[in-house]
């Protein structure tokens, strides 16, 4: 039979549709997840359509994926964070939505506080025990949508909660139902997905979620939870492992549409921030990242990385703030006390830092040549150098310049007298058996010796 499908606008065979494979033994895809050797990548040359759609957002999974990883966060904390993400998501509420816990009393004062703020986004959703406990709870705190943990591989399906693939479907959609009765949207969190048997279980699962959804005239969302970062971006991979794939079989097996689509990524192999992006291009309208990407074990999708994702794929920051990154990054250090990696892109403290003396002298002709883009405008944050044994009489100009702010005609060049003697003093430094950088406080207390006190 033949449909117009919604996502291509295209006459499309409509003759299959796949059922539950409630199968005796697990299928743990051991050619692909041997355990005792790296999981593979398996390639069926399937191409994937892209299928970005019209709108697309960021969620914020901080308060909950990410607190669970460090010491919890205060109250003041918390509502401190939320204002940052909601300055930095703009007017349009790019960052859409932020999840929150509500099982302690820390928790939910935290939650009424950020609600007491009135700000339209992000919109705060919880995440929960499927319970009709916690749903009333969640309704009666006047929230909109929560999140519910819906396991979908093998894995979890037989080895953690000890149940047949019929018997953990019938418990969700049990689950589901009681979310409707409570008058709650529900977010399906389809945990462990790129070890799931797609199309035994997880493409069955959700035709009936749908189902119900439009039964009961309450939308669904699906996140697409790569729990152990196994996704790849790559086209022609095979499933379990193919986001690409992932994507697109949601929407076109399931009939799940894309403002109702949303990845949850792990970086356990490097690509969260590629599998994400790549979820983004074939459907999905939502990325959920997390603050510096702090999360379970190697951590969550970084959220001011999907800001920067966003304007590239997009052309603009439609309304974001990016210089909140910056704010965001030292809060983080200075109240929370977070050690933030100091290599980590566009918050880490040598991000855009030099100590190669040919690299500064590049950046004291002209800054572009060694900056990713114009730091100071988009981030707040000036390209800058860390003066050393290897940083030349042009790193040590280009540290004198930056960090006094001096305007153009004001500035020294490699040939300054004020260069030389400070490239002199910190020959000795080093001739005397130095090794570490030197500090801007040892700069400086220099720079006021040798300038006679003019700068």
């Amino acid at each position: 039979m033949l449909e117009l499908s919604p996502h291509s606008n295209l006459l499309e065979a409509k003759t299959y549709k796949y059922s539950l494979q409630d199968v005796p033994d697990p299928q743990l895809f051991r050619d692909v997840y041997s355990y005792d050797t790296v999981p593979k990548v398996g390639f069926n040359h399937r191409r994937v359509p892209m299928g970005m759609p019209e709108e697309i957002w960021i969620t914020d999974t901080s308060l909950r994926d990410g607190q669970q990883s460090i010491e919890p966060y205060t109250v003041e904390q918390i509502v401190q964070l939320y204002k940052y993400m909601s300055r930095l998501g703009g007017p349009y509420g790019i960052i859409r939505q932020t999840e929150m816990f509500v099982y302690s009393q820390k928790d939910r004062i935290a939650l009424q506080k950020c609600q007491e703020l009135g700000l339209k986004f992000p919109e705060i959703t919880t995440w929960i025990r499927a319970s009709k406990e916690d749903f009333k709870l969640v309704k009666d705190l006047g929230i909109r949508e929560t999140g519910i943990l819906v396991s979908c591989s093998d894995y979890h399906i037989f080895k953690k909660l000890k149940m047949t693939r019929k018997q953990a479907m019938d418990h969700y959609l049990a689950a589901v139902s009681e979310a409707f009765e409570a008058g709650v949207m529900p977010r399906c969190h389809l945990e462990d997905i790129t070890r799931a048997d797609f199309y035994g279980f997880v493409v069955p699962f959700v035709n009936a979620l749908m189902e119900m959804s439009r039964q009961a005239k309450i939308p669904v969302r699906i996140r697409a939870c790569d729990t152990m970062g196994y996704g790849v971006p790559y086209t022609e991979v095979a499933l379990p492992r193919s986001v690409p794939g992932i994507i697109y079989g949601l929407q076109h097996y399931s009939d799940v549409p894309s403002e109702m689509l949303e990845w949850h990524g792990h970086n356990d192999f490097y690509k969260a921030v590629a599998n994400a992006a790549s979820a983004w291009l074939y459907g999905a309208c939502a990325v959920n990242c997390s603050l510096l990407g702090i999360g379970e074990r190697t951590g969550n999708v970084p959220l001011e990385a999907m800001v920067m994702e966003y304007a590239s794929l997009r052309g603009s920051l439609d309304g974001m703030d990016p210089t909140v990154i910056t704010e965001i990054a030292e809060y983080f250090r200075k109240e929370i006390g977070y050690d933030i990696p100091p290599m980590t892109p566009f918050v880490g403290q040598n991000f855009n830092v030099t100590r190669a003396g040919i690299h500064a002298d590049g950046l004291l002709k002209d800054e572009e040549i060694y900056n990713i883009f114009d730091t100071k405008k988009i981030l707040g944050r000036p390209a800058s150098v860390t003066v050393s044994k290897t940083s030349g009489l042009a790193g040590i100009a280009y540290w004198i310049n930056e960090h006094y702010n001096l305007p153009d005609d004001k500035k020294v060049d490699k040939r300054s007298p004020l260069v030389t003697k400070m490239k002199e003093w910190v020959d000795r430094e080093y001739e005397d058996g130095r090794q570490t950088c030197l500090s801007n406080n040892e700069l400086e207390e220099k720079v006021t010796v040798f300038s006679d006190g003019e700068l």
